[in-house]
């Protein structure tokens, strides 16, 4: 079983950047895809980003293109989301998934493992 704990997360003024971190607890996270999701009080969870196994494929929902960035470290098992030109509208929940399948997938259905979230908050 894999465990994921997301980091990085706080409050931050519109404009500002922040950089999350997911970090697995097993070397099979590298040869799994991962996704970042967000959860607003009372919004369902959306996807973020994406990256597969080799950072070789990106996905960004279109609300963040140009403006965050996926990647990652597989010696360090872990996986970034640069978050730059922060709005208000960002703040959430963040979360990471593991997908083993590498399916590089929007839904979070297709997600097998994920963390517990970390906190965004941008003040306008």
């Amino acid at each position: 079983q894999v465990q994921l704990v997301e980091s990085g997360g706080g409050l931050v003024q519109t404009g500002g950047s922040l950089r999350l971190s997911c970090t697995a607890s097993e070397r099979a996270f590298t040869s799994y895809a991962v996704g970042w999701f967000r959860q607003a009080p009372g919004r369902e969870r959306e996807f973020v980003a994406a990256i597969n196994w080799s950072a070789s494929n990106t996905y960004y929902a279109d609300s963040v293109k140009g403006r965050f960035t996926i990647s990652r470290d597989n010696a360090k098992i872990t996986v970034y989301l640069q978050m730059n030109s922060l709005k208000p509208e960002d703040t959430a929940v963040y979360y990471c998934a593991a997908d083993p399948t590498n399916r590089l997938t929007t839904v979070s259905f297709g997600y097998d493992y994920w963390g517990r979230g970390t906190q965004v908050t941008v003040s306008s």
